[in-house]
């Protein structure tokens, strides 16, 4: 009971929000009216059962009046049915593609607010595999929880409903022994309780290590799928080093998983469903085994016996709920615990933006950066960057270096707010403007257009101004292909990708512009062509960088260094005067 609390407790905290949202009247509606077809079928179920009484006494007395009339009784009951069948199923339908809507467009926005989704790798990602919970166990969720909702509530009406008529036919039908009535208080709902019991018990012993299963095989099917996608994206490489045995092996063994853990759910599910198949063919029986000495020694006739066979059933089946749904519940459970889980590493990583002690990101009212008694953190804790009273100045060129693994890359991530490992104070003027740009820029798949300005919305630079740019950095070849669709991390070489990037840079015109190795897969001449071409178009922008060759000192008027101070790198706010750009070659 405390499991099913529990469990019942991260249904409603994961449901409960949509039915509160902007489309509340929508969803509630919906629902209300799907709720009331469900009832309304299970009162055509009893009407069907007390049917079924008339029906099956006109046919042991030879009554054609009475049985034409049931017949059209029947007709005007199945087409009421079906219809209502037919719309319950659309209307769920209609309710589970909103409520996904709501849900996807909610998590998304959790996951990918303020930087969350990246935090969440920096902590290990305890919710493995974002892609498949916002997609797969979103959509299973919604399905699951209105078809074992809609189906419990159901069983409850049915039971409440059959139980009464199955208490009355156990008067006229009582329990007769060896030609004794005895009289039992609803014996024949007792038999059904009994054994809807023990079918409960023994399903649950049987299918209860299917929950894990279940779970196990959710995440080794994601697991395969990502490294799928890993070797898609990296085919070039892998290529390159002749890998394609290694990966089959890598990829072999994560299917492995996937095939292990197959066969035991077919195992398990192999000994729930001979069970439950037996426990459903016994009970067509059951209820007629009990009745049928009352039956044969002429106590009820045969209409009471078919009536009192089908509530038998109704009763059974509702308090079987848990045995036929068991597969379905399983499999649910499952789903629940990736997105409660999913949900506990988001709300995590974006307390960890907020959480003491933090690096304080804070806007300030002077014209510099400045960072004030900062130690920026590796995520286990260990010190990794120190600076204190650093300024970078307006319209500066500042290259900062040191040895690789220094922390350069993560000093830059925290300046943009990203990183929250450490202490200290990173001011920021307030309407200032700043753009990062790592090695390896990214592109989202789609027109070339919109690649470029990304994350500007489309349309919002004119055609003419991103043709000059790639014009600019070297790149007119793609001046007229702004509407083509491509994945073009994959079909363009980095170099290519690093002068996007800067004209990603000139069309934005950040007033602090930090280059993270941004030309490092260019070779010189082309560096140099660019840098003062960043000089040119942007001179009131600072630009600092991540460098390591020396010809890049010709375009900074400041170089800093992280020097190692034992376990911390310290940036030293003493400057070492370079050429300046006009003197450069």
């Amino acid at each position: 009971m405390k499991n099913i609390s529990a469990t019942l407790a991260i249904v409603w905290r994961i449901a409960a929000p949509y039915f509160r949202s902007e489309d509340k009247w929508a969803g509630r509606g919906l629902l209300a009216v799907i709720v009331a077809m469900e009832l309304v079928l299970v009162a055509i179920n009893v009407l069907l059962n007390q049917w079924q009484n008339r029906f099956y006494s006109a046919l042991q007395a030879y009554d054609l009046p009475e049985f034409v009339k049931e017949v059209w009784i029947f007709l005007g009951l199945a087409f009421t049915f079906v219809a209502l069948a037919v719309y319950k199923l659309y209307l769920n339908q209609w309710l589970q593609i909103r409520w996904r809507q709501w849900l996807t467009r909610h998590y998304l926005g959790e996951w990918l607010d303020g930087a969350t989704h990246y935090r969440m790798q920096l902590k290990g990602d305890a919710a493995d595999n974002p892609d498949q919970r916002i997609t797969e166990d979103v959509k299973t969720f919604v399905e699951q929880t209105l078809s074992i909702g809609l189906g419990l509530l159901s069983s409850i009406v049915t039971l409440a409903s059959f139980i009464v008529i199955l208490w009355g036919l156990s008067y006229k039908a009582p329990l007769y022994i060896y030609g004794t009535d005895i009289v039992v208080p609803g014996f024949l709902v007792w038999c059904a309780v009994a054994y809807a019991i023990a079918g409960t018990a023994l399903t649950h012993w049987i299918g209860a290590p299917l929950i894990n299963l279940n779970f196990e095989q959710q995440r080794f099917e994601a697991d395969f799928r990502f490294n799928l996608i890993r070797v898609r994206e990296n085919s070039e490489q892998i290529a390159l080093l002749k890998g394609e045995g290694a990966e089959r092996g890598r990829l072999l063994q994560r299917f492995g998983f996937v095939i292990g853990n197959w066969y035991e759910i077919m195992s398990r599910t192999k000994r729930l469903t001979a069970f439950t198949a037996s426990y459903g063919q016994a009970a067509t029986l059951f209820p007629y085994v009990v009745v049928a000495p009352a039956y044969f020694a002429k106590r009820i006739q045969l209409g009471d016996m078919m009536q009192t066979g089908s509530a038998f059933g109704s009763v059974q089946d509702a308090l079987s709920f848990f045995v036929t749904a068991y597969r379905s519940l399983a499999e649910w459970r499952a789903v629940i615990a990736r997105l409660d889980g999913f949900e506990m590493s988001v709300s995590a990583a974006a307390r960890g933006a907020t959480l003491e002690p933090a690096i304080d990101v804070v806007p300030s009212r002077g014209e510099a950066i400045t960072l004030e008694q900062l130690l920026v953190k590796l995520p286990n804790g260990a010190p990794l960057v120190a600076a204190d009273a650093f300024t970078i100045q307006p319209s500066e060129r500042v290259l900062v270096t040191g040895a690789s693994g220094s922390g350069k890359s993560t000093l830059f991530r925290a300046m943009a707010g990203i990183w929250p490992f450490g202490t200290g104070t990173i001011a920021i003027p307030e309407k200032a403007k700043l753009m990062m740009l790592p090695q390896r820029p990214y592109f989202p798949i789609g027109p070339l257009g919109d690649a470029v300005i990304y994350p500007a919305g489309h349309g919002s630079i004119p055609p003419e101004k991103i043709r000059d740019a790639l014009i600019a950095v070297g790149m007119p070849r793609l001046a007229d292909r702004l509407d083509e669709d491509a994945h073009w991390n994959r079909t363009l070489s980095l170099g290519e990708q690093q002068r996007l990037g800067l004209a990603r840079a000139l069309l934005h015109v950040p007033d602090y512009l930090f280059l993270d190795e941004a030309t490092a897969s260019l070779d010189e001449p082309s560096e140099d062509r660019l840098y003062r071409l960043l000089t040119e178009k942007l001179p009131q922008a600072t630009i600092v960088s991540i460098g390591h060759r020396s010809t890049l000192d010709a375009f900074h008027t400041r170089k800093v260094a992280l020097v190692e101070d034992g376990a911390i790198h310290v940036l030293g706010s003493g400057a070492l005067t370079a050429k300046e750009p006009s003197t450069a070659r």
